[in-house]
C-alpha cells in the first residue's frame, strides 16, 4: 500500500461513517462511567484492548486470505450479538465500502462483491479485503485499524466535551504505546479465538438506544 492511500484513509475527512459513532463512549459520560480526561485515556485503553481481542483478528485474517471474506464476515457477525455494537459494525463497513469507490478500480467493485454475496459487511472483515486490495501489509493494516478505533473515541470525547483539541492529540501519542502492546499480544490470533475482552465496554454500547438525547449512533 502506499504511504498516499495510508495517509488518506487515516485522515478524518476520509467519509467511512466513523464520525457517527462513539463506540459507547457517549453512554460511559452520560452514566458518570468517565468523566475527565483521565477516565478517557482509560476508557481508550480499554477499548483498544477490545479491539485486538475482537476485531483485529477479522481485519488480518481477511487481509491474510482475501477469498474467506464471505466466511468471516458471518464469524464477526456471531462474535458480535449486542444490538447495538452488531448495528454500528454494519453501518460503518458499508459506509467504508462507499468511500473506498472513490480510492480506484482495485477498490471500487469490493461494493458490489459484497451487496451481490448479500453479506452483512462488518468493519473489520470488509477493512481486510480492502487493505488486501491495496496491498497493504499486515503491520500496516494492524496499525491503521487501531488507530482509527483511537482516533474515532478521541474526536468523540472532544465533542461530548472531555477534552480540548490538543488534549485529545496528547491523549492519541499516548495510546501509540497502547496499540503497539495490543498488536504483539494479538499476533497470530485465529477469528476462531476472537472474542471480547471487556463486557463492561460492551453493557456501555448496549445502553446507547436508552439514552435520552444522543448525538452519536453507537
Amino acid at each position: 500500500m502506499t504511504p498516499w492511500i495510508a495517509w488518506q484513509l487515516a485522515d478524518s475527512a476520509f467519509p467511512a461513517g466513523g464520525f457517527a459513532h462513539s463506540g459507547g463512549l457517549e453512554a460511559a459520560v452520560q452514566l458518570g462511567h468517565v468523566r475527565d480526561p483521565a477516565g478517557l485515556d482509560r476508557f481508550l485503553e480499554e477499548a483498544l484492548w477490545q479491539a485486538g481481542s475482537l476485531t483485529l483478528p477479522f481485519v488480518l485474517a481477511v487481509l491474510r486470505a482475501p477469498e474467506r471474506l464471505a466466511e468471516l464476515d458471518a464469524r464477526c457477525d456471531a462474535a458480535t450479538p449486542a444490538l447495538v455494537a452488531n448495528r454500528a459494525s454494519r453501518a460503518r463497513g458499508r459506509a467504508l465500502l462507499r468511500a473506498a469507490t472513490a480510492l480506484g478500480p482495485a477498490a471500487r467493485s469490493l461494493e458490489q462483491e459484497v451487496l451481490r454475496a448479500g453479506l452483512a459487511g462488518h468493519l473489520a472483515p470488509v477493512s481486510g479485503a480492502l487493505l488486501a486490495r491495496l496491498g497493504a501489509s499486515e503491520n500496516e493494516a494492524g496499525r491503521l485499524h487501531l488507530f482509527l478505533a483511537a482516533r474515532g473515541l478521541l474526536s468523540a470525547g472532544v465533542r461530548l466535551g472531555l477534552c480540548g483539541p490538543l488534549e485529545a492529540q496528547a491523549a492519541l501519542a499516548r495510546a501509540g504505546a497502547v496499540a503497539q502492546a495490543v498488536l504483539a499480544a494479538a499476533a497470530g490470533r485465529a477469528p476462531e479465538d476472537a472474542a471480547a475482552s471487556s463486557p463492561l465496554l460492551e453493557l456501555l454500547q448496549s445502553h446507547q438506544d436508552r439514552l435520552y438525547s444522543r448525538l452519536f449512533q453507537s
